[in-house]
């Protein structure tokens, strides 16, 4: 039974109780497409100028694609500005685990009005896959002057905290009871930690990193103005340590971090306690 206040058993038109998304992906194209877009936040369908009902804009133009295989425990949400667009202003990935646990697997929600940084492309022009294949050291740099965290290519609309609910709204009506997920980047573990998540892997890697970027520090004393992203000052800041860790000053990759949310639960964890505000 569902855990949060007021929540119910999702169920279809024709009464089944759905416990899965694969559930969802076997219903019919209409039905399970509006279950997936109720994840959409309303202000993202208001700067979209949307209609929550059709998914069209003003034009009539459809700038939601939903992609739910029937046979798949899987489901991709995407929005754009127009729909000739290449970059999504909206990015989700959502799917169930064997443990019967909701992963989220991405989410990218930006600013289709703000400035684009490639940073997701090496010099040369080619994918770059989260850096897996090479960075683009130019395009980072500026990324950085401007604001911005690893990887994002544009500002973001601060919109997280209006889906992640309606994810754990969902996850809670199918039943299940946790929502895991990978944070990939410094910036993302921290960010989830204050959405009431706690670590199945990496909480140790994460104190220390706290306690390397002390005075003292082996991280701290790394911050030697050696590139741009190791300039001293930036330990005080979930920023500037992501950058310095995305710039390789750690002596381990960042790599096999999970987490993981109980539904209508909160961890009250905090790794970085004593960080400066960046608002």
């Amino acid at each position: 039974m569902p855990k949060l206040a007021d929540n119910m058993p999702l169920v279809s038109q024709n009464g089944q109780v759905l416990t899965s998304l694969a559930s969802i992906n076997r219903l019919d194209e209409p039905e399970k497409e509006a279950i997936y877009a109720a994840l959409l936040p309303p202000r993202l369908l208001s700067l979209l100028q949307l209609d929550p009902q059709t998914l069209l804009n003003p034009a009539g133009e459809r700038l939601v694609r939903v992609i739910a295989p029937a046979g798949l425990g899987f489901a991709r949400i995407e929005a754009r500005s127009r729909p000739a667009e290449r970059d999504t202003v909206f990015f989700a990935e959502l799917s169930d685990t064997q443990y019967h646990q909701m992963e989220l697997s991405f989410c990218i929600i930006c600013d289709p009005a703000a400035p684009r940084f490639a940073v997701d492309v090496t010099e040369a022009g080619t994918v770059n896959w989260f850096t897996s294949q090479g960075r683009n050291i130019p395009e980072e740099l500026r990324a950085m002057r401007a604001g911005l965290f690893p990887n994002q290519t544009r500002r973001g609309l601060r919109l997280f905290g209006e889906f992640f609910p309606r994810v754990e709204c969902l996850t809670d009506r199918l039943g299940m009871e946790m929502i895991v997920a990978e944070p990939l980047t410094y910036d993302n573990a921290i960010r989830y930690e204050r959405y009431g998540f706690d670590y199945l892997t990496g909480k140790r890697l994460m104190l220390e990193i706290d306690r390397e970027f002390h005075p003292g520090g082996l991280l701290f004393n790394r911050l030697d103005g050696s590139t741009p992203f190791r300039m001293p000052g930036m330990e005080r800041t979930v920023r500037g340590r992501s950058w310095a860790i995305h710039d390789g000053i750690m002596d381990e990759p960042w790599d096999d971090l999970r987490i993981y949310k109980m539904i209508g639960s909160n961890a009250g964890l905090n790794t970085f306690p004593d960080r400066q505000n960046e608002e």
